[in-house]
């Protein structure tokens, strides 16, 4: 089993910055790729980014260039940095962690005031 605790939700004015954090632990041998996804209230839950276990990412289209996700190894930790939000960046984002099974965190809230 894999355990995922995010922190780093909030708050902020259109224009600003977060940086949500997810800490794994547990059978952490056993990850390939972790992500965040996000869903906003009457959506689908849609991925925003992904980084494998060779350092690879990927990014949805609608945050290119303003999310960055990324990772330190050494606290089994993947980080969400998220610049130049939008209010239609809010909604709760949810870290997974994938291979052979998928895990999921609590959820973190991200609103953007405009």
């Amino acid at each position: 089993q894999v355990q995922l605790v995010e922190s780093g939700g909030g708050l902020v004015q259109a224009g600003g910055s977060l940086r949500l954090s997810c800490a794994a632990s547990g059978s952490i041998f056993s990850i390939n790729a972790m992500g965040w996804y996000r869903q906003a209230p009457g959506k689908r839950r849609e991925l925003v980014a992904v980084i494998t276990s060779l350092g690879s990412t990927n990014y949805a289209d609608s945050v290119k260039g303003r999310f960055t996700i990324s990772r330190d190894n050494a606290k089994n930790t993947v980080y969400l940095q998220m610049n130049s939000l939008k209010p239609e960046d809010t909604a709760v984002y949810y870290c997974n962690a994938r291979g052979g099974s998928s895990w999921w965190g609590q959820g973190t809230q991200v609103t953007v005031s405009s």
